[in-house]
């Protein structure tokens, strides 16, 4: 069963991403970002290339040619086959469609109200299907 971390109160979602893609590349995580905004993931792709000097963050978007071998790839739609399922991000207020294909998803909340609210709903949808769930707030 997936297992799901809200990651909550975040200031900036796209460099707290950059900073989990980060982190998830060192560990050898292949991780798929979502977002249903095709500019927002063109802009986290641009934040990717420049986020740090000292790290090669190798990403591409999913209808890439070299999506299958990349271990960061970018998409708007998680009901097509991704190259890999260890790790979703999901920068979005929807539940992804086959999220629980992943072993392993994190919920980014940011620090607006709006945002907090939809997470508790989602936050709860999955408590109540039996998902192991974890929260931390960001610092």
């Amino acid at each position: 069963m997936t297992r799901i971390d809200f990651h909550s109160n975040v200031a900036d979602k796209l460099a707290y991403t950059c900073r989990l893609i980060r982190k998830a590349n060192a560990a050898n995580c292949k991780a798929v970002v979502f977002h249903t905004d095709a500019a927002i993931l063109r802009r986290l792709d641009e934040v990717l290339w420049t986020f740090t000097e000292a790290d090669f963050l190798p990403h591409v978007m999913m209808n890439h040619p070299l999506a299958s071998v990349t271990p960061i790839v970018l998409t708007d739609d998680t009901s097509i086959h991704c190259p890999h399922y260890e790790l979703l991000i999901n920068l979005t207020a929807v539940i992804p469609e086959n999220f629980s294909a992943f072993q392993r998803m994190i919920e980014i909340i940011s620090d607006d109200e709006g945002d907090k609210t939809i997470g508790r709903e989602r936050y709860r949808q999955y408590q109540q299907q039996g998902y192991h769930l974890s929260h931390s707030v960001a610092k």
